[in-house]
């Protein structure tokens, strides 16, 4: 089964090419030839999923999936969430996205947070969607070298390590994309028998 994975972030796509089941050949946007900024202007992570999917599926008619996934603090009533990527502004910066976020839990107890991914799919002329969390906290100093986006801050419970220092082997088993990943493969297994 070909699906068309609708993002433009390599990272993303190695670490989803790593969860996805070899039964599912992932077909990235630059392999259909689609190289525009896909829009991101929903307010919710369901919404964003959706506009990218349907983008790829009006423009080239392929069923495909997108996601999208938010950092939810408890104390910053859930910021970034859907504003994740941009927190610090239109660059995509993941060093200043931190560090604003660092700053903005300067002298706060309460470090819980968690990672939300959502998946839309729409295949075979219907959607569906698919949703993974992980829970954790924020620390003060950045860990670790893996990873990207927030991970060298962010450790899962259960865990002493953050995403960035337990490696893609163990985060690509236990975070938030994987999980719904793996929600979403287990659907296609039904639909592909």
């Amino acid at each position: 089964m070909k699906l068309v994975f609708a993002t433009n972030n390599i990272h993303k796509l190695e670490e989803v090419k790593q969860i996805t089941p070899s039964a599912i050949s992932l077909v990235s946007l630059s392999e259909i030839n689609c190289y525009d900024e896909i829009p991101e202007t929903a307010e919710t992570l369901e919404g964003n999923a959706l506009q990218k999917a349907e983008y790829i599926k009006e423009r080239f008619g392929l069923d495909c999936f997108a996601d999208d996934t938010g950092l939810e603090v408890e104390a910053l009533d859930n910021a970034p969430g859907v504003y994740s990527a941009r927190y610090a502004g239109p660059e995509h910066s993941a060093e200043a996205n931190m560090l604003k976020l660092l700053e903005n839990l300067k002298g706060e107890t309460n470090r819980k947070a968690r990672f939300r991914t959502v998946i839309a799919l729409l295949i075979n002329g219907e959607q569906h969607l698919f949703e993974g969390v992980i829970n954790g906290r924020i620390i003060a100093d950045k860990r670790g070298n893996t990873g990207f986006g927030y991970d060298p801050i962010f450790v899962p419970d259960g865990y002493e390590q953050t995403f960035a220092e337990l490696g893609s082997d163990i985060k690509n088993q236990i975070s938030h994309r994987a999980l719904a990943v793996r929600k979403l493969a287990a659907f296609l297994s039904t639909i592909s028998e």
